[in-house]
């Protein structure tokens, strides 16, 4: 189970790492003013709306615009989070895969209602997507898995038969 563990962190790492810095080149310009980004960042967006189909990001109605506000300012610090726990050896590690895979999934679930249920989207695009859905449960099923695997005795340590010295 502790090799299956450092499989899953390993991954939850990579993908935390690659979002930090995908996110707000690409997701981020739809709520932030295009001055904050270089020509080749924006043509670099422009080129994935057009190769993966991605009729939300290029059409952004309301709903897309709202949760990519939510990812703002919750998701994306929650991915700092994360990172640090991790390589800090955090207790709270768990805690915030929990949080970060539960909104991820939550976000992810109003999004692919939409893609799947609207037939407008390709093939590519929903291999894009469902990938975020997996790595949403895969951080929530983290967050509920303990850390390891010894038991912890709560209560007195046995005597070595001597008696203490006052």
């Amino acid at each position: 189970m502790g090799a299956l563990l450092k499989l899953v962190d390993a991954l939850l790492f990579l993908a935390f790492l690659v979002l930090a810095v995908v996110v707000p080149l690409i997701d981020f310009q739809e709520v932030l003013p295009k001055s904050l980004y270089p020509d080749s960042v924006i043509d670099l967006k422009r080129w994935y709306v057009a190769r993966s189909g991605d009729y939300l990001m290029a059409e952004a109605p309301h709903f897309v615009v709202g949760l990519i506000w939510f990812e703002l300012l919750f998701q994306w610090p929650l991915l700092f989070l994360n990172l640090y726990a991790f390589f800090s050896s955090k207790a709270w590690y768990r805690t915030t895969c929990l949080i970060y895979g539960v909104s991820l999934v939550s976000s992810m679930s109003a999004v692919m209602g939409e893609v799947v249920g609207s037939n407008r989207a390709s093939n590519t695009l929903l291999t894009i997507y469902w990938p975020f859905m997996g790595l949403g449960v895969l951080a929530v099923l983290r967050g509920l898995v303990p850390c390891s695997s010894k038991a912890t005795i709560n209560g007195p340590r046995p005597s070595n038969g001597r008696k203490k010295r006052a």
